[in-house]
């Protein structure tokens, strides 16, 4: 059984929120290790919290994520034990610590990653994800994301599936399975238990927030971050969103890969990542350039979904997005 819970509270956080998260949250010394892991994952939810307080994200959720980072804080075993015993419904029971915060837990926990602060830091770098799968070097991983368009285990899962792994890297078929041996282990942890499909998120929604995000970088009034990946500068030029739709929160940003800007589609690509009860998702939506589309923003993968939302629209009228004058 697990021990009871001691209160919690939500600290008050002053000037820079990340730095102050950071600062205030020190391991105290003497702690014993399954406190200490507690500790330190706490420390990355509240500079999550920090971040999405300083990029204008809701106050609620800036909240929640304090709110989580007390609750692990005053937890009695480590969040690990109870992932393991009692899977994420044993951490969603717990107080403060909803569906979402506790994927980040499992995220943590599974793989050491969390995925939300590498894109509030403006540190995304899906190759160095896909590069850490044995068979896959930094130069290939960096080539199938800026390339081919593949940045998570899942999408990598699915174009080994698909024979399009082979196809690009010219794969062996030893060195192929042993890529999906891998990639089933890892998966296997994280990967939500099957049921009932979740629906799609609506090709509406996803362009509804790519137009609010093109129309307020376009204004200027969003905040930047700096870009870890082709910024030697290190300057802040990324602008990021955060809003809500249909109960999720989404995270915009222009693509930042090589290909983006070798093509010089940086203020153009947007990559929307949104995390709602289905879970965590990205799509990028671009502007179409060929076809019966052309000049309309899509949904990669999704075209023919954009084109009936576009039918049932009249030229020019209201959600009918097309590229943004710029």
């Amino acid at each position: 059984m697990r021990a009871a819970l001691a209160p919690g509270h939500t600290p008050a956080v002053r000037g820079n929120p990340a730095s102050a998260a950071l600062a205030s949250r020190a391991d105290p010394a003497g702690l014993p290790p399954a406190r200490r892991n507690n500790a330190a994952a706490a420390r990355r939810l509240d500079e999550v919290a920090g971040l999405l307080e300083q990029q204008g994200a809701n106050v609620h959720r800036v909240r929640a994520y304090r709110a989580a980072a007390q609750r692990l804080r005053d937890l009695e075993v480590p969040a690990a034990e109870i992932l393991r015993e009692e899977g994420l419904e044993g951490l969603e029971r717990l107080p403060d610590i909803g569906p979402v915060i506790a994927r980040a837990i499992r995220s943590m926990v599974t793989t050491g990653r969390l995925p939300i602060l590498d894109r509030l830091r403006g540190e995304m770098d899906p190759a160095r994800l896909l590069a850490s799968v044995p068979g896959i070097g930094s130069r290939l991983a960096a080539r199938l994301h800026d390339r081919n368009g593949i940045a998570t285990l899942e999408d990598l899962e699915a174009a080994a599936e698909s024979g399009r792994l082979a196809a690009i890297a010219g794969f062996g078929e030893k060195r192929l399975a042993g890529i999906r041996d891998t990639l089933a282990t890892r998966l296997a942890r994280i990967r939500v238990p099957a049921g009932a499909p979740a629906e799609p998120v609506p090709v509406s929604e996803l362009l509804d927030v790519d137009a609010e995000y093109l129309r307020r970088s376009t204004a200027g009034d969003l905040p930047r971050i700096a870009p870890r990946r082709f910024n030697p500068e290190g300057k802040a030029w990324l602008p990021v969103l955060h809003t809500e739709r249909g109960g999720r929160h989404y995270t915009a940003l222009f693509s930042n890969t090589e290909r983006a800007h070798r093509l010089g589609r940086t203020s153009d690509w947007v990559v929307l990542f949104h995390d709602g009860p289905e879970g965590e998702s990205r799509q990028t939506v671009v502007t179409e350039r060929q076809g019966p589309l052309r000049g309309r923003r899509i949904v990669r993968g999704r075209e023919e979904e954009c084109a009936r939302f576009y039918a049932e629209r009249p030229p020019g009228g209201e959600n009918a997005p097309r590229t943004p004058k710029r």
